[in-house]
């Protein structure tokens, strides 16, 4: 293939010291209805108060637009968290904190993903809840629909999800509060030295 690297004058470090915080990638990823997207909604809103710039890639979002032609086999499964990967990269090097919150049930996948960006870049969060509570929830239906046969290779029904073996954080939606699993993903950020709050903001997540 005739292909020639564009090599830009900005570069990711220059980014970095505009935006004033690293950039990186938080990957919630967890059973449907375990409170992914919640989370990182949550998550945003703080950080954005923090001044950091961030954006979400959610996977229904995506699903209307940039992977609209994929349905929901192992393959297209695959290929989605293929595309998903390489657009969080693009926003890792635009200076960003990208957080993706897709169910990604396979663990080749979230390794292929992790791969893309330096090993301090990519911070996967399981979003640990058990499928009957998940069920109980059903925010959007879906659990009914895949019991009734309607939705077919549908996470944790029909179709496995592979939890993560070693993630940076756990959170439990269903044992601690959203404000409290928000101020666990800060702490675990600011420990790690991946954010530098004021002074006079810190105590909050002590």
């Amino acid at each position: 293939m005739n292909i020639i690297p564009y090599e830009p004058v900005i570069k990711k470090e220059d980014r970095i010291r505009l935006n004033k915080h690293k950039s990186m990638i938080l990957w919630f990823t967890g059973l449907s209805g375990s409170g992914k997207s919640t989370l990182a909604s949550i998550l945003e809103e703080k950080l954005y108060c923090l001044g950091i710039r961030t954006y979400i890639l959610d996977g229904d979002n995506i699903r209307t637009g940039l992977n609209k032609d994929l349905d929901f086999s192992k393959e297209s499964r695959e290929e989605n968290i293929r595309r998903i990967s390489e657009v969080a990269k693009l926003f890792v090097d635009a200076g960003l904190v990208v957080m993706t919150a897709f169910i990604s049930p396979y663990r080749r996948d979230r390794y292929l993903a992790r791969q893309l960006v330096a090993k301090e870049e990519f911070i996967e969060i399981y979003v640990r809840c058990p499928l009957k509570v998940c069920e109980e929830r059903d925010v959007k239906g879906f659990y009914k629909k895949a019991r009734q046969g309607m939705v077919k290779q549908f996470t944790g029904i029909d179709s496995p999800y592979e939890e993560p073996e070693t993630p940076e954080i756990i959170i439990e939606t269903d044992k601690i509060t959203i404000e409290e699993s928000v101020n666990n993903i800060i702490s675990y950020l600011m420990i790690k030295q991946l954010i530098i709050l004021k002074k006079e903001t810190v105590n909050e997540y002590k």
